[in-house]
């Protein structure tokens, strides 16, 4: 059980271990690179070291036997673009400006980042960083260019500027920084051309080795495995003929391979093939003892939100658009040699909006808007026992059957659904959330129902009522 005393003996703790923890960083001969990345709708149980049996991810798996495997890290949405603000902005979504994808507003049009957001790569540019975002970006809808990287903060952008340009891997067009970077010879329809996915890793790598003098920011957005299902045949060899069941693929606004099974399987082990390519590269530039990485998801696993062969969602509840652990709950692997334990792990309840003050820890720095939610982890990575901690962990997502709150406090997990009462769980006995204890735990329901009123401001972009797409 949570109570006020600990928390506030945690606040009042915090600014002394973060200060202690820049001191021991600043004391380094340069601050570490960070290169932070991100898949696309890769559910928890999607990888090796959180149990998958049929994907092969032996790159990510080699990560977290050297490094630290989170258990409890959460993202900042259960879809991708008020998620990814989450994760620039350390806010989540009762603060942050972006709290749902482009078509679910309540004003109509997209709510892109704006000029008043501070980004983890503008704290870091501050702190001398070079800073770049190659793969998919998706806080630039419609035609506002104040969203855009290059005004949040970024010094280079390649790759997707929005949602729907993100959702074919065969592009007529992506984006260098301001301008748009055709590819003619793409054909989208027909999924032939360059693999796009492989020109945004060619970009990336290329980036840090030009930029190995440091120190950098990457943030590294793969659009793997998001819908469409395609990936070159020599990702789907190893999976052929293993007598998988078959799950054919029709071709619509998604143009997907024939047998989708094959076709994820091939996409996830062709990311982390190249997991392995950016690790082998800092190693040969001499850099790798002083560069962070950091792999995670975005969201739940859509592919597979009702099928149980590949167990996306590991032992819990939901995918993509719920609130639930397995909407939320997503893959965290640290690799950091000669600093992060190897083979560590941790179950500190940890969210996207952390990433914006551990990276100014990273930078000797402190986060320069105070209202930010998150809170440095680095202490954990570092394997250290003074890690500050989370009061609570708020959600709110407003689709189809929205709009739906969540809250983590401790072992508590309560999800309050629109004009319904609220759900209660307890995740240390039932990760899965099958087993709804609200009317047993009277005293923690009654907390709950308290703070999901003071866990967010109004915004009359994404009003907590029922809306429809736009």
């Amino acid at each position: 059980m949570w109570s006020l005393r600990f928390f506030t003996a945690c606040v009042l703790c915090a600014p002394v271990l973060i200060s202690c923890t820049n001191r021991a960083i600043a004391a380094e001969p340069t601050p570490p690179n960070i290169i932070f990345v991100l898949a696309d709708d890769l559910g928890y149980g999607d990888v090796g070291f959180n149990g998958q049996q049929h994907i092969r991810t032996p790159n990510l798996d080699r990560m977290a036997r050297e490094g630290i495997v989170f258990t409890d890290h959460y993202a900042g949405s259960t879809v991708c673009m008020p998620s990814r603000c989450a994760l620039l902005t350390g806010k989540h979504m009762g603060h942050a400006t972006v709290r749902g994808n482009p078509r679910w507003t309540s004003i109509g049009r997209p709510v892109n980042l704006g000029p008043d957001d501070t980004t983890v790569a503008d704290e870091l540019k501050r702190a001398g960083y070079k800073t770049a975002i190659i793969g998919k970006w998706g806080l630039a809808e419609g035609n506002d260019d104040d969203g855009m990287p290059s005004r949040q903060g970024f010094d280079y952008f390649f790759g997707y500027r929005n949602h729907r340009e993100a959702h074919h891997y065969y592009p007529q067009r992506l984006w260098r920084n301001d301008t748009p970077f055709d590819i003619p010879e793409n054909d989208t329809q027909n999924t032939t051309g360059t693999y796009a996915h492989d020109t945004v890793t060619d970009e990336a790598l290329q980036w840090v080795n030009d930029n190995s003098d440091g120190p950098f920011f990457l943030y590294l957005a793969f659009t793997i495995p998001h819908y469409e299902l395609t990936v070159p045949d020599d990702s789907k060899a190893p999976y052929l003929n293993l007598g998988w069941p078959k799950k054919p693929m029709n071709k619509g606004h998604y143009r997907n391979d024939a047998e989708g099974n094959v076709a994820y399987a091939g996409m996830v082990s062709r990311m982390d093939r190249d997991m392995g390519r950016l690790i082998a590269l800092l190693a040969q530039k001499g850099i790798d003892e002083n560069t962070l990485i950091i792999f995670s998801s975005d969201n739940g696993p859509e592919y597979e939100r009702r099928d149980r062969f590949f167990n996306s969602n590991g032992p819990f509840r939901g995918g993509k658009r719920d609130l639930y652990e397995g909407g939320i709950r997503v893959p965290f692997v640290a690799y950091w040699p000669g600093h992060i334990p190897p083979g560590s792990t941790s179950d500190h309840p940890s969210a996207f909006w952390d990433l914006l003050p551990t990276a100014c820890d990273l930078a000797g720095i402190e986060p320069t808007d105070p209202s930010i939610n998150g809170i440095s982890y680095l202490p954990t990575l570092l394997g250290q026992d003074n890690q500050p901690k989370h009061k609570a962990l708020y959600w709110e997502f407003n689709q189809k059957e929205g709009p739906i709150q969540a809250l983590r406090v401790g072992q508590w997990k309560a999800v309050l659904k629109h004009n319904k009462p609220l759900e209660l769980y307890n995740l240390t006995i039932d990760p899965g959330e099958t087993n709804n204890v609200a009317a047993a735990n009277p005293e923690v329901t009654g907390a709950m129902q308290r703070l999901f009123k003071t866990s967010r401001t109004d915004d009359p972009a994404f009003k907590l009522i029922p809306h429809k797409k736009n």
